[in-house]
């Protein structure tokens, strides 16, 4: 809980045991890791998810008092709603955790209509009724965490990923200034991080292996979800608003975000890596479940 705890780490694993956290899109993949790591720090745990039969599961193998429902994060009445159940059900609600998230890969100009608003209003959408639906308990308590999971591709833009990159640039901007508009306001106990990771191998990735145009998200370093969530439970107790895994990507990352013309000059060699990168761990996929 960091500074909405008021408490340093030391003591402020205790204090947590009394609360509650809701973590989107929880059924699998990050999610499901980033549940784990707040059940085993002792908060309640609300699984949330489109696919209710998952979440439920999911929270079934969590345990310590862990619970499900059903949420679709474009609907910002409904996240409303999973805010006040979380709140009811432990007493508070000290952390919100969105994770939820949708990848559709390839040139705008060859998106639907629909592919291209699904992406906006799960990544954007989902994001800004999370975190509004969260501050609203969290204000009225004068404490509380938000953890937005952007992305890499919440820095900068990437070819093959320009809707998707669009909506995490938007996460990315709404999550900042609503902390610093909390700041401005004089709330100093509600914290806003937002978790920039590099490519993530869950779900979202499974079946892009033979997909050229998502290059991107293997051309740097192949995360897997444990780390990711390992380093969203470091948060709950030392709040950052930014934080990029892994640090190393960052200086280049934020170079090519300062001089696009570096980005022209190197994608294609990085996107070259990564469809090599691809070829691997297709074979290791393969290995492993022939």
């Amino acid at each position: 809980m960091g500074s909405s705890g008021g408490a340093r780490p030391a003591d402020a694993r205790p204090a947590l045991r009394r609360y509650g956290a809701l973590v989107t899109g929880a059924a699998r993949g990050l999610g499901l890791e980033i549940a784990r790591v707040l059940a085993a720090r002792g908060l309640v745990v609300h699984v949330t998810d489109v696919d209710l039969d998952a979440a439920e599961r999911a929270a079934s193998e969590l345990g310590g008092g862990a619970f499900a429902s059903a949420l679709d994060v474009r609907d910002a009445e409904a996240c409303r709603a999973a805010a006040t159940l979380t709140a009811s059900q432990t007493g508070s609600l000290a952390v919100w955790v969105n994770n939820a998230g949708v990848l559709v890969t390839g040139p705008a100009w060859e998106q639907s209509e629909d592919t291209r608003r699904l992406m906006v209003e799960v990544n954007a959408l989902g994001t800004m009724n999370g975190t509004l639906a969260a501050l609203e308990p969290m204000r009225a308590a004068g404490r509380g965490h938000v953890i937005n999971i952007v992305s890499l591709a919440g820095i900068v833009a990437a070819p093959g990923e320009a809707v998707y990159a669009a909506s995490k640039h938007a996460a990315m901007a709404f999550s900042l200034g609503t902390l610093y508009d909390l700041r401005q306001s004089g709330v100093k106990g509600i914290d806003i991080s937002c978790v920039c990771p590099d490519g993530i191998w869950t779900p979202m990735l499974f079946d892009k292996l033979d997909d050229p145009d998502a290059a991107a998200s293997f051309a740097g370093v192949l995360l897997q979800p444990d780390a990711v969530a390992r380093a969203v439970g470091k948060l709950v107790d030392k709040p950052r608003p930014v934080t990029i895994l892994p640090r190393r990507r960052g200086p280049g990352i934020r170079a090519i975000d300062l001089w696009p013309r570096l980005g022209e000059w190197l994608i294609g060699p990085a996107l070259a890596v990564g469809r090599l990168k691809q070829r691997r761990m297709k074979k290791r996929v393969g290995k492993v479940h022939p």
